[in-house]
């Protein structure tokens, strides 16, 4: 295939992208996006995309975007042999759970999590006995044998809701510490948190939070409830990246600035770009393995595909159900 016709079949992806690549770098992209798509109609793929995927992975080759719960709903929908995570490794071992009979790949084993390397399915266990009877709320930033242990799983998006579904006055609350912390001033449900952090979202500070607004005058700005609770009491807003994104395509801020991984600020503005956005880049290291020619070499060696002992994978799978039946 000449590289012409390649550029001339991708030109309307880059119409979308093009604030980002610059012209001379696109041509690298768009062979790699060219295969992409000629892989997903041979293999009957589909590729799930978070929004703290680079734009040229989230804009041009996916199919279903969105955060951690929305991709977990749309993973039991889709209709296809194969799903390629373009995620970390728990929203992998996630969409396994939900599809078990469906081929999962990922295409670096490398991208990880700081908060689901913060605990063991161990670490569960010993906080039953130390609080014996509380039902576990279990973030789905977690691993497969983690999400084992507990009762039910959440996301950033639905946490009060499940911890206030449950109809109990306390709950064991994991892994994130500062999430655990930002529900509880929500609710009148006490919770135990665990002291896992994500290494995005700690290292934002009130102090930055206050530059911002001295050296853009009229900001608005939009945290991540994994943020340290003092630096959501200096933001306007706090919500998961779904309800960031819906916050910006609804008020039409001015002038707005996203505390989570700079990703999602590019992703946003594109179908925004009335909207200024002030980016403070904090870069997740997990997320940014995943590039164009590792999703390729996945569609094209069919690695690496994801798998659950059947055994843990039936316990995880009903934390997370519930999870889904909470409305």
């Amino acid at each position: 295939m000449s590289a012409s016709t390649v550029l001339e079949r991708t030109a309307p992806l880059y119409q979308r992208v093009k604030q980002f690549i610059p012209p001379i770098e696109w041509p690298v992209f768009a062979d790699d996006i060219d295969a992409i798509l000629r892989l997903k109609k041979e293999r009957n793929a589909v590729i799930l995309a978070h929004n703290y995927q680079t734009p040229e992975i989230f804009h041009c080759v996916s199919d279903i975007v969105g955060d951690s719960l929305a991709l977990a709903r749309e993973a039991m929908t889709v209709d296809a042999d194969v799903i390629v995570l373009a995620g970390v490794h728990f929203m992998a071992e996630t969409a396994k759970m939900l599809n078990p009979e469906k081929t999962i790949l990922i295409p670096d084993l490398r991208a990880g999590c700081s908060l689901a390397e913060s605990i063991t399915a161990e670490d569960v266990r010993l906080m039953r006995a130390r609080y014996p009877g509380l039902p576990v709320v279990t973030y789905v930033n977690s691993s497969a044998a983690v999400k084992a242990e507990s009762d039910i799983c959440c996301t950033s998006g639905n946490a009060k809701k499940v911890v206030e579904s449950l109809g109990v006055e306390s709950v064991i609350m994991l892994p994130d510490e500062y999430l655990a912390q930002n529900i509880a001033a929500q609710t009148h449900v006490k919770i135990i948190a665990w002291k896992g952090h994500c290494e995005v979202h700690e290292r934002f500070t009130p102090a930055e939070v206050r530059q911002l607004r001295a050296e853009n005058p009229g900001v608005i700005i939009l945290a991540h409830p994994e943020c340290p609770p003092d630096v959501i009491a200096e933001a306007d807003y706090t919500g998961s990246t779904a309800d960031m994104n819906n916050y910006v395509g609804r008020e039409k801020p001015a002038r707005v600035v996203l505390l989570t991984e700079c990703s999602m600020a590019d992703n946003v503005s594109v179908n925004h770009p009335e909207v200024s956005f002030v980016r403070p880049c904090n870069l997740c290291p997990h997320m940014k393995r995943i590039t164009l020619p590792g999703i390729r070499r996945a569609l094209e060696t069919m690695t690496h595909e994801v798998t659950i002992d059947p055994a843990l994978m039936d316990r995880a799978r009903l934390s997370v159900e519930r999870m889904l039946a909470v409305r």
